[in-house]
């Protein structure tokens, strides 16, 4: 749709270059640009708006997703200067502030996939919940308990503002802070189920899943992994966990999650542990 949008714009040589994926979130988009185009960026900005009807801000994103609260740097291009929109997934709806908050559209058939394997009563730790898009679509799903931890307060925030807007089956518990620290101190078996959305740290935090997780518990265990050959990839992240796990641990299920770069992608490995 991107390049469609800006055949008259760019040459068939920079179309080629420019990424043909574009993230639209409600009525903002967000546009990766290479280099060799960013002399360009406006106009890109301003064709966007143009095009695409129901949106209302155009932004460069100017740097990855980083730091402790997992932002970016945004740069506006084309109409309003506001980073907050309301976007809607699987008959959720959540307000998003793209800059301030962690959020990717590209997760949605994961959270699908995770808030259909939770079942009535249990109670699930989102040691990463960001503003909650996973454990408020569990939990407008099924009759379970999510503690629902971000060290972000701006994403903390967020999550009690988007449990307030969708009619929740289950219950949703949202705790501003360190997720070691909240699990020392709250958690310590208490899951039936935890998420380990965080996959370039997941080994760091790996104890902390498991002191949360009961014997028997799932642990849903996000990395990043380097594969000659893309189906490799599962194979190589249970191996990976196997060899870090310091718990008995039976594989239940891996996958894909989506590539994030050449030769690499994000993989799940769902995970039975025994205490």
């Amino acid at each position: 749709m991107l390049k469609k949008a800006l055949e008259n714009v760019l040459t068939e040589e920079e179309s080629n270059e420019l990424i043909s994926a574009f993230d639209q979130i409600g009525e903002i988009i967000i546009v990766r640009i290479p280099d060799s185009l960013l002399s360009k960026k406006e106009i890109i900005g301003r064709t966007l708006l143009e095009e695409v009807k129901i949106v209302r801000s155009v932004f460069y994103q100017a740097s990855a997703v980083e730091g402790e609260f997992r932002t970016r740097d945004l740069e506006i291009l084309a109409g309003e200067d506001n980073t907050e929109t309301e976007y809607k997934e699987f008959g959720c709806r959540f307000k998003v502030d793209v800059k301030n908050a962690f959020f990717s559209p590209r997760l949605s058939t994961e959270r699908e996939r995770i808030a259909n394997l939770v079942q009535d009563g249990e109670i699930m730790t989102n040691m990463f919940a960001g503003i909650g898009m996973f454990s408020i679509m569990a939990a407008k799903k099924k009759k379970c308990t999510v503690y629902s931890l971000d060290i972000n307060p701006v994403a903390s925030k967020l999550c009690d503002v988007n449990s307030s807007l969708n009619k929740l089956a289950g219950n949703v518990i949202s705790i501003n802070g360190d997720a070691t620290e909240i699990i020392n101190n709250q958690l310590i078996d208490k899951s039936d189920r935890t998420l380990m959305l965080l996959p370039e740290r997941s080994d760091e935090f790996l104890e902390s899943a498991i002191k949360t997780t009961k014997s028997e518990g799932i642990i849903h265990y996000y990395s990043h992994i380097h594969a000659d050959k893309k189906s490799e990839a599962e194979k190589l992240s249970e191996a990976h966990f196997l060899n870090i796990t310091p718990v008995k641990s039976e594989i239940l299920d891996s996958k894909i999650v989506r590539p994030v770069g050449p030769r690499y992608y994000q993989t799940v490995v769902d995970v039975k542990i025994f205490k």
